[in-house]
């Protein structure tokens, strides 16, 4: 039972060579590019890389494009700023070698942030839905895209290691992007946020994560990340409130 390995990428040139480099395992690397403009492709091919590439429109759309061309028993998903360990590989072979009844499994990831491995805050097991029959599973959802399965999911033991958020610029950045997304379908399920709501929802998902899910154990390191993501959900909804605000104007 073969496994395609399928890396999405754009500019990722920094990150593409290490990531396959962990991939050299699988039978085929398929490196699934949205019209780079760096050297990503151009070194993936060098790797030894089949490169295809697509218009990108939203995530679930790109993933599901993908499926829709790379032919394939199992596809595993990896981001360029992933890595597979030695680890994971041999429980991936091992499992497809048993041809499983699940059609879709899910993976934990290692997060390191700010270049520290985060374990608390809600960063850890951070199940990914990452190995799949390509025939059995869609896409849904245009950002934190849902993998909708037809059939039975399970739930792979060992990590994928993930290079999260590189310095606190990054971090800003990708949560502005997430948060338009967010708000957006927010809108479009109907959800009226009150004059109130951002804050309220800053204090519920700060404590949620520095207490519920023991940021408080990360020391200043888990105070800093629930404080900024707690700031990132009070900005989501006050983006939010202004997309009613011009509906109604």
């Amino acid at each position: 039972m073969s496994v395609t390995a399928v890396v999405p990428t754009l500019n990722e040139e920094a990150n593409i060579l290490p990531c396959l480099e962990s991939l050299a395992w699988v039978e085929r690397r398929v490196v699934f590019d949205c019209y780079s403009t760096d050297e990503t492709v151009k070194l993936a091919r060098e790797a030894g890389a089949e490169v295809l590439q697509h218009p990108f429109e939203n995530y679930a759309q790109f993933h599901n494009a993908a499926m829709d061309q790379v032919e394939a028993i199992w596809i595993l998903f990896v981001d360029a700023d992933e890595r597979v360990t030695p680890e994971l590989a041999a429980e991936i072979q091992a499992l497809v070698a048993e041809d499983p009844p699940e059609v879709l499994w899910w993976i934990p990831r290692h997060n390191y942030i700010f270049g520290r491995l985060t374990k608390s805050a809600g960063w850890y097991p951070d199940y990914q839905a990452r190995l799949l029959r390509p025939r059995y599973v869609r896409w849904e959802r245009p950002v934190h895209e849902v993998a909708i399965a037809d059939g039975p999911e399970g739930y792979l033991e060992y990590p994928l290691i993930h290079y999260n958020y590189d310095d606190l610029a990054d971090f800003r950045v990708r949560q502005e992007r997430y948060n338009k997304y967010d708000a957006q379908i927010l809108f479009r399920e109907g959800v009226r946020p009150r004059c109130y709501t951002p804050y309220t929802q800053f204090v519920r998902h700060f404590w949620w994560r520095f207490v519920t899910l023991g940021g408080h154990q990360e020391s200043l390191h888990g105070f800093r990340l629930s404080l900024l993501m707690a700031y990132y959900e009070l900005k989501k909804y006050r983006h939010l409130a202004r997309l009613w605000r011009e509906q109604k104007r």
